[in-house]
């Protein structure tokens, strides 16, 4: 058959299906409201094949959205619909909450049919949040060989390479040729359905080195492996931490790489479309620590939610009693001159603001290893130059208004006021959570709690103080 041809027919076959996407999708492909109200209205009206219809033509990861959209016991009633597109890509697509509260509604049976159906790492995520009860039910479904291989993910921590490895790999001995390799993939059926490179191993299975398919399908079959595979790579140790291995893979710009155990033979890979999950996961626990939010999924339940974030409230109701201890100490000279009450808000607004920029900076860096115990104080001291140069910009600006509006003398008080709160709040939002990093701590664990009470406090003693010291109040 032609080329020509061949994209015809292809053309052909995928028109139709492309089209269907366009009408379930919109230009920023996330399912239309009217679409996801049509499938909610086949189900009230239990009808089941209008149901099937409806959701039959879309990809994994889009019923994967849609039932994230749906209630509860309409994800329910849909799942039974559509019981044949229930695919494991379908689950591994799936928010941990919604997937939990599905994979719960089903026999043990049933999520070890969908477990057999998936790579090693999906699986295991499919299986380790259950209790343990349900997850021994469902390692009794599996077979043998399956059910070794998931219970030795299982027995790494959590978020480390071990759990996260894909155990399916091409792993071949080094004194292969490239036609030896060629014919052993041709011949094997158990091989990945899906691999960009062939791990060189030796006699007790160490990875020496790796080929890239592209190598392969370019080399003349007579070369040995050994004279086009490449020797120097990056191994993954199967304890590191996850974020420790996105950095290395972002760093070395890497498609995939061997994950070896402790006494450095090959145990699994880790590619890079897991690694795309890590970053993304990670970057959205970063921004949501920061806040005291907890995991901060909108598909949490309203029990977890109020407790992972009431500590930090009421954390943050301590830290703002400090102070409101200082404005305390100063009620006099307040009572004398309003305008201090006036202004005070003023101060501890731009010092908070001016902390929460350099935290999450600071936050970022700690996280992609760019500050290190080695450059923390090069970095403090330009997040310092930082500050003094946004404070003085602040400060001429709020300065200048409050002596046109109220007096010479207070703009100058809090002017001199907004340099010292924007300065500590650059020293805090470095300060904070390189403390957290130094005793083994998230650094991005509600940091702004603390740099808001260092700010505030900061903020309203400078003002108060400086009011007083000068003779406006007191």
């Amino acid at each position: 058959m032609a080329e020509s041809e061949i994209d015809e027919q292809i053309h052909a076959e995928t028109l139709p299906e492309k089209a269907d996407e366009h009408e379930q999708l919109d230009e920023e492909n996330r399912l239309k409201p009217e679409y996801v109200a049509s499938v909610i209205e086949a189900l009230e009206e239990e009808d089941e094949g209008r149901a099937y219809d409806l959701v039959e033509p879309l990809h994994p990861a889009d019923i994967a959205d849609l039932l994230e959209l749906l209630q509860p016991e309409q994800r329910h009633l849909l799942a039974a619909a559509i019981t044949d597109l229930m695919s494991g890509e379908v689950i591994s697509e799936l928010n941990d909450y919604v997937r939990d509260d599905m994979i719960e509604s089903l026999p043990a049976s049933a999520v070890a049919g969908i477990a057999e159906q998936l790579d090693t790492d999906d699986a295991v995520q499919l299986i380790e949040d259950l209790d343990p009860r349900d997850q021994r039910a469902i390692l009794a479904e599996l077979d043998p060989e399956n059910r070794a291989v998931i219970e030795n993910a299982l027995s790494y921590p959590e978020e480390t390479a071990g759990r996260l490895m894909q155990r399916e790999l091409v792993a071949v001995p080094e004194h292969l040729k490239v036609g030896d390799l060629i014919d052993f993939m041709r011949d094997q059926d158990d091989l990945p359905t899906e691999f960009w490179e062939v791990f060189i191993v030796d006699h007790r299975h160490r990875p020496v080195g790796a080929c890239q398919l592209s190598w392969i399908l370019r080399t003349p079959r007579h070369i040995p492996l050994t004279d086009v595979m490449q020797r120097d790579q990056t191994l993954i140790p199967v304890g590191m931490d996850q974020e420790e291995v996105a950095l290395r893979f972002q760093k070395y710009a890497l498609i995939s790489a061997a994950v070896v155990d402790e006494g450095g033979r090959l145990v699994g890979q880790l590619t890079v479309d897991d690694i795309v999950h890590i970053i993304s996961e990670e970057a959205g626990e970063d921004a949501l620590l920061m806040s005291g939010a907890g995991e901060g999924d909108i598909n949490e339940p309203i029990r977890d939610a109020y407790s992972a974030r009431v500590r930090w409230l009421i954390a943050n109701l301590g830290t703002a009693l400090v102070a409101s201890l200082i404005i305390a100490a100063f009620g006099a000279a307040i009572e004398q001159l309003v305008a201090l009450a006036i202004l005070m808000p003023v101060v501890a607004s731009i010092g908070g603001n001016a902390g929460t920029q350099t935290m999450a900076v600071s936050v970022r860096a700690l996280a992609t290893n760019q500050l290190t115990k080695s450059n923390t104080r090069r970095i403090l001291w330009r997040e310092m130059r930082v500050a003094m140069l946004n404070g003085v910009t602040v400060a001429a600006l709020i300065g200048i208004a409050t002596a046109v509006i109220f007096s010479p003398m207070l703009g100058l008080v809090i002017a001199t006021a907004v340099v010292i709160n924007i300065c500590t709040a650059g020293l805090a939002g470095v300060a904070v959570p390189v403390l957290f990093d130094r005793v083994g701590q998230d650094p991005a664990v509600a940091s702004s709690v603390f740099v808001t009470m260092i700010t505030d406090s900061m903020g309203f003693f400078a003002f108060l103080g400086l009011a007083v010291a000068c003779g406006l109040a007191g």
